[in-house]
C-alpha cells in the first residue's frame, strides 16, 4: 500500500491517475494507516518499523489533503473527487464526473478528520470551514423520488427505476453530489460531457445509474457538534 502512494501523498483510484477521494480511496486508505500507526488492538501484530512507514505515509497523505481543499473567494470549502497529483487542483474523472466541489467526498474527509486524537490547528480549521460549506450548500424543499414503473436495463446498469426531482415541503435537507466551484450551484452531467442544471436534463439512463443526490453529510453535523466543544476554532 505504502509503496504505491504518489510521492505528493495521494493515492489514485480506479481509471484516473490523480489524488482520489472517491470511492473512499484516500479516506479508506488513510483510517487504515491510522489504525495502525496507533496501534489498533487488531493491528497489534504490526512491527514497530511498519508502524513507523504508516505514520510518515498518513502524514502526507493528511499534508497533501489540506492543501487540496478548494478556495473560492479567500474562504476554504471542501473537496473535488479527484485532484491533480501536481497542481492539486480539482479535476475530472469520468465523462459525467466534472471538476467541482463533491458533498460526499467533502463529509467523508471531514469525518475522517474529526478522527483525528490531536488535530493540528490546520486540521481544525478545515473541518470548520467543510462543515460550514456544507452547511451553506444544503438544499432545502425538494425530494428525489423513484418511479419503480419506469425502469430500464442498458449497457451500464442492470433495471433501476427512473428517478425525479419533485418540490416537497416536508423533505429532510439534502445535497447534490456536486457543486460549481465558482458559483456554488449544483450541476450534472451526461455522457457525452456536457454540464447541465437539472436531473430533468440528465440522460435517462443516467439518472438511474447515478447519486445525483443524496444525504452523505447529514451525520456529519452530531459528530461535529461533540467535536466542536472539544476542539474549539482559535
Amino acid at each position: 500500500m505504502v509503496k504505491y502512494q504518489n510521492v505528493d501523498g495521494g493515492w489514485r483510484g480506479r481509471g484516473v491517475d490523480a489524488i482520489t477521494y472517491n470511492d473512499e480511496v484516500m479516506t479508506g486508505i488513510m483510517s487504515l494507516l491510522l489504525n495502525i500507526s496507533k496501534g489498533k488492538k487488531h493491528f497489534s501484530w504490526i512491527d514497530a518499523e511498519r508502524k513507523e512507514k504508516a505514520e510518515v505515509a498518513l502524514q502526507k497523505a493528511i499534508d497533501v489533503t489540506l492543501k487540496c481543499q478548494i478556495i473560492v473567494d479567500g474562504k476554504k470549502t471542501g473537496w473535488c473527487q479527484q485532484h491533480d497529483h501536481k497542481t492539486l487542483k480539482a479535476i475530472k474523472a469520468r465523462t459525467f464526473e466534472l471538476p467541482g466541489i463533491s458533498s460526499l467526498e467533502t463529509a467523508a474527509i471531514v469525518k475522517f478528520f474529526m478522527l483525528m486524537k490531536y488535530p493540528t490547528p490546520e486540521i481544525i480549521d478545515a473541518v470548520n470551514s467543510a462543515v460550514t460549506w456544507l452547511e451553506k450548500s444544503t438544499l432545502h424543499g425538494i425530494r428525489v423520488i423513484a418511479d419503480k414503473k419506469d425502469s430500464l436495463k442498458s449497457a451500464y446498469n442492470a433495471r433501476r427505476p427512473d428517478r425525479k426531482l419533485i418540490n416537497d415541503k416536508n423533505a429532510p435537507p439534502i445535497w447534490a453530489r456536486f457543486y460549481e466551484i465558482e458559483t456554488n450551484k449544483p450541476f450534472f452531467c451526461n455522457r457525452d460531457g456536457i454540464k447541465v442544471y437539472s436531473l430533468a436534463q440528465v440522460s435517462p439512463e443516467r439518472r438511474r445509474g447515478y447519486g445525483w443526490y443524496g444525504y452523505w453529510p447529514v451525520e456529519v453535523f452530531p459528530l461535529y457538534k461533540k467535536w466542536k466543544e472539544k476542539y474549539p476554532a482559535k
